[in-house]
């Protein structure tokens, strides 16, 4: 993998999620995500588990009913088989999320 800086990404789609593989191993996937502003998603349900960082930016996120407001810094575990959606993601700055699957 070349060098990177998490923070630049290299490329910015103002109406959808840009979403970069970092590195994808047999029994892990880490991503990072660029969110436009005001980004709503489908409720997913994945097989694995998945650990999000908001590196930057802030979201909301809903996971089996219950509403998580992320800020810089925070994380969180979503159990596999665990319905979550996120509901909005902020302006200035951009949302950039880091994640990590787990299988």
């Amino acid at each position: 993998m070349p060098e990177m800086n998490l923070f630049k990404p290299d490329k910015a789609d103002g109406e959808k999620e840009n979403l970069e593989t970092l590195l994808s191993r047999k029994n892990v996937t880490i991503e990072r995500i660029l969110s436009p502003p005001n980004t709503v998603t489908e409720i997913l349900q994945q097989p694995h588990d998945e650990w999000i960082s908001i590196l930057q930016g802030s979201a909301k996120l809903e996971m089996d009913d219950t509403r998580h407001n992320l800020h810089r810094g925070d994380c969180v575990l979503i159990p596999a088989n665990t319905p979550h959606r996120v509901l909005t993601t902020s302006h200035q700055p951009h949302c950039i999320w880091l994640t990590v699957h787990i299988r």
